[in-house]
Protein backbone atom coordinates (compact mmCIF):
# COMPACT_ATOMS: atom_id res chain seq x y z
CA UNK A 1 0.00 0.00 0.00
CA UNK A 2 1.31 3.42 -0.99
CA UNK A 3 1.54 6.23 1.57
CA UNK A 4 1.90 9.93 0.79
CA UNK A 5 4.27 12.46 2.40
CA UNK A 6 2.57 15.86 2.45
CA UNK A 7 4.06 19.21 3.43
CA UNK A 8 0.74 21.08 3.71
CA UNK A 9 -2.88 21.23 2.62
CA UNK A 10 -4.66 24.58 2.55
CA UNK A 11 -7.60 26.39 0.98
CA UNK A 12 -6.72 29.48 -1.01
CA UNK A 13 -7.24 31.29 -4.31
CA UNK A 14 -5.03 30.02 -7.10
CA UNK A 15 -2.49 32.75 -7.66
CA UNK A 16 -1.02 32.15 -11.10
CA UNK A 17 -1.59 30.62 -14.49
CA UNK A 18 -4.83 29.99 -16.34
CA UNK A 19 -6.91 29.47 -13.17
CA UNK A 20 -5.72 32.53 -11.22
CA UNK A 21 -8.42 33.70 -8.83
CA UNK A 22 -10.13 30.31 -8.55
CA UNK A 23 -10.82 28.82 -5.14
CA UNK A 24 -8.66 25.73 -4.69
CA UNK A 25 -7.29 23.35 -2.12
CA UNK A 26 -3.54 23.13 -2.56
CA UNK A 27 -1.94 19.84 -1.55
CA UNK A 28 1.82 20.33 -1.47
CA UNK A 29 3.84 17.13 -1.51
CA UNK A 30 7.22 16.77 0.15
CA UNK A 31 10.26 16.29 -2.06
CA UNK A 32 11.51 17.18 -5.53
CA UNK A 33 13.78 15.53 -8.07
CA UNK A 34 15.46 18.80 -9.10
CA UNK A 35 16.47 20.22 -5.69
CA UNK A 36 16.68 18.91 -2.14
CA UNK A 37 14.93 22.03 -0.83
CA UNK A 38 17.95 22.85 1.35
CA UNK A 39 19.65 26.21 0.81
CA UNK A 40 23.08 24.59 1.08
CA UNK A 41 22.29 22.58 -2.06
CA UNK A 42 20.69 25.36 -4.12
CA UNK A 43 23.77 26.28 -6.17
CA UNK A 44 24.23 22.71 -7.40
CA UNK A 45 20.53 22.07 -7.99
CA UNK A 46 18.98 21.60 -11.43
CA UNK A 47 16.38 24.20 -10.42
CA UNK A 48 17.99 27.05 -8.51
CA UNK A 49 15.19 29.62 -8.45
CA UNK A 50 12.47 27.70 -6.57
CA UNK A 51 10.65 29.91 -4.06
CA UNK A 52 8.68 27.15 -2.30
CA UNK A 53 9.25 25.33 0.99
CA UNK A 54 8.51 21.66 0.34
CA UNK A 55 10.79 20.14 2.99
CA UNK A 56 9.28 18.10 5.81
CA UNK A 57 5.67 17.51 6.79
CA UNK A 58 5.17 20.33 9.29
CA UNK A 59 2.65 22.55 7.49
CA UNK A 60 -1.13 22.81 7.85
CA UNK A 61 -2.55 19.24 7.69
CA UNK A 62 0.94 18.05 6.83
CA UNK A 63 1.97 14.50 7.57
CA UNK A 64 2.16 11.00 6.16
CA UNK A 65 -1.17 9.73 4.86
CA UNK A 66 -1.56 5.97 4.88
CA UNK A 67 -3.57 5.66 1.68
CA UNK A 68 -5.35 7.57 -1.07
CA UNK A 69 -8.69 7.72 0.71
CA UNK A 70 -7.13 9.20 3.85
CA UNK A 71 -5.46 11.96 1.86
CA UNK A 72 -8.53 12.66 -0.29
CA UNK A 73 -10.65 12.92 2.87
CA UNK A 74 -8.26 15.45 4.39
CA UNK A 75 -8.39 17.51 1.20
CA UNK A 76 -12.20 17.37 1.23
CA UNK A 77 -12.23 18.47 4.88
CA UNK A 78 -10.09 21.47 4.00
CA UNK A 79 -12.56 22.47 1.27
CA UNK A 80 -15.49 22.28 3.68
CA UNK A 81 -19.16 22.00 2.80
CA UNK A 82 -20.63 21.66 -0.66
CA UNK A 83 -19.34 19.76 -3.67
CA UNK A 84 -19.89 22.42 -6.32
CA UNK A 85 -16.77 23.56 -8.22
CA UNK A 86 -14.36 21.52 -6.09
CA UNK A 87 -10.83 22.08 -7.36
CA UNK A 88 -7.62 20.63 -5.96
CA UNK A 89 -4.09 21.50 -7.09
CA UNK A 90 -1.47 18.82 -6.44
CA UNK A 91 1.87 20.57 -6.27
CA UNK A 92 5.27 20.41 -4.62
CA UNK A 93 8.18 20.14 -4.89
CA UNK A 94 7.43 17.63 -7.57
CA UNK A 95 4.03 15.99 -6.99
CA UNK A 96 4.44 13.27 -9.62
CA UNK A 97 7.00 11.57 -7.40
CA UNK A 98 3.95 10.50 -5.38
CA UNK A 99 0.67 11.18 -7.22
CA UNK A 100 -0.86 8.00 -8.64
CA UNK A 101 -4.10 6.77 -10.17
CA UNK A 102 -5.45 5.66 -6.79
CA UNK A 103 -5.25 9.21 -5.42
CA UNK A 104 -6.79 10.73 -8.55
CA UNK A 105 -9.67 8.24 -8.36
CA UNK A 106 -10.21 8.98 -4.66
CA UNK A 107 -10.30 12.73 -5.28
CA UNK A 108 -12.79 12.25 -8.10
CA UNK A 109 -15.02 10.25 -5.74
CA UNK A 110 -14.96 13.26 -3.40
CA UNK A 111 -16.15 15.50 -6.24
CA UNK A 112 -12.87 17.23 -7.07
CA UNK A 113 -11.50 18.19 -10.43
CA UNK A 114 -7.79 17.39 -10.14
CA UNK A 115 -4.97 19.66 -11.33
CA UNK A 116 -1.26 18.92 -11.17
CA UNK A 117 1.63 21.35 -11.43
CA UNK A 118 4.79 19.52 -12.49
CA UNK A 119 8.26 20.21 -13.85
CA UNK A 120 7.51 17.79 -16.67
CA UNK A 121 10.33 15.32 -16.04
CA UNK A 122 8.04 12.47 -14.89
CA UNK A 123 5.22 10.93 -16.90
CA UNK A 124 1.83 11.64 -15.26
CA UNK A 125 -0.84 9.05 -14.48
CA UNK A 126 -4.06 9.16 -16.48
CA UNK A 127 -7.24 10.82 -15.26
CA UNK A 128 -6.01 14.33 -14.53
CA UNK A 129 -8.42 17.18 -15.28
CA UNK A 130 -5.70 19.81 -15.66
CA UNK A 131 -2.01 19.29 -16.33
CA UNK A 132 0.29 22.29 -16.00
CA UNK A 133 3.95 21.81 -16.91
CA UNK A 134 6.66 24.25 -15.86
CA UNK A 135 9.90 23.31 -17.68
CA UNK A 136 13.28 23.88 -16.08
CA UNK A 137 16.43 24.55 -18.07
CA UNK A 138 18.86 21.68 -18.33
CA UNK A 139 16.32 18.94 -17.60
CA UNK A 140 14.78 16.34 -19.89
CA UNK A 141 11.20 17.36 -20.62
CA UNK A 142 9.19 14.15 -20.85
CA UNK A 143 5.71 15.71 -20.74
CA UNK A 144 5.20 17.48 -24.05
CA UNK A 145 1.43 17.79 -24.09
CA UNK A 146 -1.14 19.04 -21.63
CA UNK A 147 -3.46 21.89 -20.75
CA UNK A 148 -0.93 24.59 -19.82
CA UNK A 149 2.78 25.14 -20.23
CA UNK A 150 3.89 27.76 -17.70
CA UNK A 151 7.45 28.90 -18.26
CA UNK A 152 9.32 30.89 -15.61
CA UNK A 153 11.11 33.63 -17.55
CA UNK A 154 13.86 34.35 -18.33
CA UNK A 155 15.86 31.13 -18.21
CA UNK A 156 18.85 31.58 -20.54
CA UNK A 157 18.89 27.91 -21.55
CA UNK A 158 15.10 27.57 -21.82
CA UNK A 159 13.79 30.20 -24.27
CA UNK A 160 10.05 30.19 -24.99
CA UNK A 161 10.72 29.33 -28.63
CA UNK A 162 11.88 25.87 -27.56
CA UNK A 163 8.38 25.06 -26.29
CA UNK A 164 5.92 26.99 -28.44
CA UNK A 165 5.34 24.11 -30.88
CA UNK A 166 4.43 21.59 -28.15
CA UNK A 167 0.88 20.30 -27.77
CA UNK A 168 -0.43 22.52 -24.97
CA UNK A 169 -3.71 24.42 -24.97
CA UNK A 170 -2.25 27.48 -23.28
CA UNK A 171 1.23 28.99 -23.02
CA UNK A 172 1.93 31.17 -19.98
CA UNK A 173 5.04 33.22 -19.33
CA UNK A 174 5.74 33.97 -15.67
CA UNK A 175 8.40 36.50 -14.61
CA UNK A 176 11.07 35.00 -12.38
CA UNK A 177 10.81 36.32 -8.84
CA UNK A 178 13.78 37.58 -6.87
CA UNK A 179 15.95 40.70 -6.92
CA UNK A 180 15.40 41.17 -10.68
CA UNK A 181 11.63 40.64 -10.56
CA UNK A 182 10.74 44.08 -11.94
CA UNK A 183 13.15 43.76 -14.87
CA UNK A 184 12.00 40.20 -15.53
CA UNK A 185 8.38 41.35 -15.56
CA UNK A 186 9.18 44.03 -18.14
CA UNK A 187 10.94 41.45 -20.30
CA UNK A 188 8.01 39.03 -20.02
CA UNK A 189 5.52 41.75 -20.97
CA UNK A 190 7.62 42.69 -23.99
CA UNK A 191 7.86 39.06 -25.08
CA UNK A 192 4.10 38.51 -24.81
CA UNK A 193 3.43 41.64 -26.85
CA UNK A 194 5.67 40.38 -29.62
CA UNK A 195 4.49 36.77 -29.34
CA UNK A 196 0.72 36.85 -28.63
CA UNK A 197 0.54 33.08 -28.39
CA UNK A 198 1.98 33.53 -24.90
CA UNK A 199 0.03 35.03 -21.99
CA UNK A 200 1.49 36.79 -19.00
CA UNK A 201 1.14 34.92 -15.68
CA UNK A 202 1.67 36.91 -12.48
CA UNK A 203 1.99 35.56 -8.95
CA UNK A 204 -1.08 37.38 -7.68
CA UNK A 205 -1.11 35.48 -4.39
CA UNK A 206 2.07 37.31 -3.40
CA UNK A 207 0.48 40.67 -4.21
CA UNK A 208 -2.59 39.70 -2.15
CA UNK A 209 -0.50 38.38 0.73
CA UNK A 210 -2.07 34.92 0.67
CA UNK A 211 -0.54 31.47 0.25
Amino acid sequence: MVSYAVKEIFLTLQGEGAHAGRAAVFCRFTGCNLWSGKEADRYDAQCRFCDTDFVGMDGTRGGRYADAEALASAIADEWGGGKASRWVVLTGGEPLLQVDAALIDALHRHGFAVAVETNGTIDPPSGLDWLCVSPKAGTELRVKAGHELKLVYPQPDAPPEDFSALAFERFSLQPMDGPDAQENTSKAVAYCLKHPGWRLSLQTHKTLGIR
